[in-house]
């Protein structure tokens, strides 16, 4: 939209019909497919974006794959080989680091996400944390498809949340919870 306030590397391939908005910048080797979205102030290092995503106001992208037509942002933090699947969904203030999250999944509102593996089909509460770190060593979380994770939940890793579980809003699990079930912890 406007050349003089975008910057792209000379080794950054973008699709036809994708539309750039001033103050991004678009660095290393990063691919962008076609009809996206990009911006503005959006920051892509070295990563992958697949055709048909928007990466709204603000979000910064590093080092990381996002599947086709996603929505990502405003001011989201994607980092450290994070994988978004085809229609996820990571909305305002949200940080995903080291973390796969499914396709058709939602993390949309002010969240944390380390070290998980997040299935098809989730919905991640406003607030939602997963406590990777110990104070000496980082821990997965593992959260099936299905799942529904309510808002302000803290999941403690190492933790499973199985296939289609609920986790109550505010609840602290430092438990596993099996597939199809209700946790609800203060």
């Amino acid at each position: 939209i406007h050349p003089p306030s975008t910057f792209i590397d000379e080794d950054v391939v973008i699709g036809q019909d994708t539309i750039i908005w001033p103050g991004s910048y678009i660095l290393g080797k990063s691919r962008i497919g076609q009809a996206c979205q990009i911006g503005p102030n959006a920051y892509i290092h070295s990563s992958v974006i697949g055709d048909g995503t928007t990466v709204g106001v603000g979000a910064v992208i590093r080092d990381s794959q996002v599947g086709q037509d996603c929505t990502l942002g405003p001011y989201c933090h994607i980092r450290d080989h994070s994988t978004i699947a085809d229609r996820a969904r990571v909305g305002t203030a949200v940080e995903i680091v080291r973390s796969e999250i499914g396709p058709a999944t939602k993390v949309l509102h002010f969240g944390y996400i380390g070290d998980a593996h997040v299935g098809e089909h989730v919905n991640i509460g406003a607030g939602a944390v997963t406590c990777n770190y110990d104070g000496r060593h980082k821990h997965p979380t593992l959260i099936e498809s299905g799942a529904f994770i309510g808002s302000d939940a803290i999941l403690v890793a190492p933790v499973n949340v199985g296939e289609n579980a609920y986790i109550a809003a505010g609840s602290v699990i430092t438990e596993d919870v099996p597939p199809g079930a209700l946790a609800i912890a203060r």
